[in-house]
């Protein structure tokens, strides 16, 4: 996932106790001293935040007066290049902020929300509203033709006023007042979500017997006795984490023990201190309001106007084509499941938490292939060589630790990305792979610096970080990766290449900043190469005797690939049509689980699968707006890195002329182009939905 924020955040916008022992300097105030410009994570303080967003408030508001006072005539000089560094001290800041939020929300940090969130909020309206400021950047777009700009130039002009216009600059003034009540309290909503999903899944836990834990990998049974005692229990402690759940879905023999850990997870902050439901009851209350506001008949009409699908329809025609034929093969995985159930004498339905284990069993059964015996050769270090040596294959990149540079955890590593031939710097790149109480679930790249031209015309290249919540080591055992964290790597790290190998010149158009339908499909692209027979050879080595995985367990993983796609496909497209759904809500009478049923019903999702994401811990549409009324972008964007990886398969995954295209069409531009344009000019033709279905195994 991308973690996605709107351009005005873009433009304006560890932790310790407070010392007074001796006088602190505010790390964010001025430019970091450090190499590439890394944040002094040592040197911040939780106490540094408030000040900090206060002090970029202010100079926010001084360079605004200097452009809007400016009895110039309105051009990209005097305009939009001072919009592009507006604020240093809030991008500082906001940026570590947001990082925080996510990673390392320790119950002092996550005091600051309350105060620095409707200030954050604050300078981004100061700007987005701003009318004197709006005047100024119409006047530009609309003389554009005739100012001799470049095509790059036009293009920075024409989102700047786009993005303006989306966030109500054009509005009247009383409309604009309800716009700003109206993102104050949505954004004091997100962060009471955001609390109750953090707080609900770290309260939930289930303890284990020795025999109850039967069928669990090793590494599995070994974390959940170390977190019993961490937690001072006898027995085996399973948690609603992702490296703790799934492996009991997938392998604990004991049908009591998963039905436990998917209810506990299907129910998760529905109930309680940490009840979800009132939330999102005043969120989608909200947002039909916010649409309404904004001259649009509903929230998902509003969000997908504005990126390639431009209607919910033709979001909603695009999913319905996967959907159908998805939810097909899983009615036969679903019987082959059952099949086998019978044939033990099992004598039960199969049920939710029956689908990982026994759609495990039956691709044990069919292909004679085992995931932990696989997962034995996916170190976290040996996927991270694969990786890496993908990207210099490819892209002629490589990755120099930098194992003194500032970090906010131990764990946390550091790498100076550079050109493999010249040592040309390109981008600093950090990992934070293992999950924590502080850190909220699920895996995400973002950038704590981007590239483009700051202030006095200096041109920074970007500081981008993938953060995940893997299997953590295990005594003398490392990190073992699943083949979905495997996948999880592969994706965040196409992510974070757009993010570094970028060449646009502004800020505001490099590396993730496209359109969102367009955003994940770098990422999943590079998914592809993680199990190719060319690759997994150099990197999948034996933890214990550091044999390379053979060819025939090889040769089994890729003939399963397309295994269990009717279940994965129809809860990914799922999830997608109920946050589509939510965004033609009208706000009115919401009954959270009685909507999400009324959905189901409609669409026809069987009974065995639910949702990916249940309305009450769907974060990428109910923690913020990055992806509402839009999570279909990942099946969207799925059409583009399908049919593109078909050129790849036809001209060979790792030929240069194709990796070179692959590079300076996809992964280089950001949004200097349009989305559909680069995708045209790299795969020659527009994007085929039956390459998707091909992809899957349905055609």
């Amino acid at each position: 996932m991308k973690a996605i924020r709107n351009l005005a955040v873009a433009l304006c916008l560890g932790a310790a106790t407070i010392s007074t022992a001796m006088a602190h300097e505010n790390p964010f105030l001025k430019p970091y001293a450090t190499e590439f410009e890394i944040p002094p994570y040592s040197e911040i303080l939780t106490s540094d935040f408030i000040p900090a967003i206060k002090a970029g408030i202010a100079q926010q508001d001084a360079n605004i007066a200097r452009i809007v006072n400016n009895r110039a005539v309105p051009d990209f000089n005097n305009t939009i290049l001072p919009l592009e560094n507006l604020c240093p001290i809030l991008e500082r800041v906001a940026s570590v902020y947001y990082h925080y939020d996510n990673a390392l929300n320790t119950p002092e940090f996550a005091e600051l929300a309350d105060e620095a969130i409707p200030l954050l909020n604050d300078a981004s309206n100061r700007v987005n509203l701003n009318e004197a400021l709006f005047q100024r950047i119409k006047a530009v777009y609309d003389r554009r033709d005739e100012m001799g700009l470049t095509a790059v130039q036009k293009r920075l002009v024409e989102k700047y006023y786009r993005q303006f216009a989306q966030q109500g600059a054009a509005l009247p003034e009383d409309k604009k007042k309800e716009l700003i009540r109206i993102n104050d309290e949505l954004s004091k909503l997100f962060i009471q979500y955001n609390k109750n999903l953090l707080g609900a899944t770290n309260a939930y836990y289930v303890v284990a017997t020795e025999a109850e834990t039967a069928g669990l990998p090793e590494s599995s049974i070994a974390t959940a006795r170390e977190e019993a005692k961490s937690r001072g229990i006898d027995g085996y402690v399973f948690t609603l984490h992702a490296p703790s759940r799934l492996p009991v879905l997938q392998s604990a023999d004991n049908r009591e023990l998963r039905r436990k850990i998917y209810e506990g997870y299907t129910s998760l902050a529905t109930q309680g201190e940490f009840n979800n439901l009132p939330v999102i009851q005043k969120i989608v209350a909200l947002r039909a309001e916010k649409a309404k506001v904004m001259g649009f008949d509903n929230f998902a009409q509003m969000m997908t106007s504005r990126v390639m699908a431009k209607t919910p329809e033709a979001a909603e025609n695009l999913l319905m084509q996967v959907f159908k034929p998805a939810v097909e093969r899983s009615r036969e995985e679903v019987a082959d499941m059952q099949a086998l159930v019978d044939a033990e004498g099992g004598n039960f339905k199969i049920a939710p938490w029956d689908y990982y284990y026994y759609a495990d069993k039956v691709k044990k059964q069919r292909y004679d292939f085992d995931e932990a015996e696989v997962r034995q050769y996916f170190s976290l270090d040996n996927v991270l060589n694969g990786l890496f040596g993908a990207a210099e294959r490819l892209y002629g990149i490589k990755m120099v630790e930098l194992p003194n540079a500032p970090k906010y955890m131990d764990e946390v590593t550091v790498y100076d990305v550079q050109d493999a031939k010249t040592g040309e710097h390109i981008a600093v790149f950090m990992t934070d792979y293992f999950p924590r109480a502080s850190k909220r679930q699920g895996a995400w790249m973002e950038e704590l610096q981007t590239a483009g031209i700051y202030e006095d015309g200096q041109v920074k290249r970007p500081i981008v970080y993938n953060v995940g919540n893997f299997t953590r080591p295990a005594g003398d055992t490392p990190a073992l990766l699943t083949i979905d964290e495997v996948e999880t790597t592969f994706h965040e790290f196409g992510h974070a290449l757009q993010g570094m190998l970028t060449r646009a010149p502004y800020k505001s158009l490099a590396g993730t900043r496209v359109d969102r339908d367009f955003v994940e499909m770098p990422s999943q692209m590079n998914e592809h190469w993680a199990f190719s027979p060319e690759l997994i050879k150099s990197y999948a080595r034996h933890y214990r005797t550091g044999e390379v995985i053979p060819d025939s367990l090889v040769s089994k993983l890729n003939a399963s690939s397309k295994f269990n796609q009717g279940f994965t496909t129809t809860e990914l497209a799922g999830a997608a049509l109920l946050d589509l759904a939510w965004g033609k809500h009208d706000g009115q009478n919401v009954d959270v689980m009685g909507f999400e049923k009324e959905v189901a019903d409609r669409i026809g999702m069987p009974e065995e699968i639910t949702f990916r994401y249940r309305s009450p811990y769907f974060k990428h549409i109910f923690g913020d707006d990055g992806y509402a009324s839009g999570y279909y972008t990942y099946l969207w964007s799925q059409v583009l890195e399908a049919d593109a990886w078909e050129l790849f398969e036809e001209k060979g995954i790792f030929d240069p002329e194709i990796a070179k295209r692959h590079k300076e069409i996809i992964l280089e531009p950001g949004d200097t182009e349009d989305a559909m344009v680069l995708f045209e000019r790299f795969r020659g033709h527009k994007p085929d939905a039956h390459a998707l279905l091909r992809l899957r195994g349905f055609e």
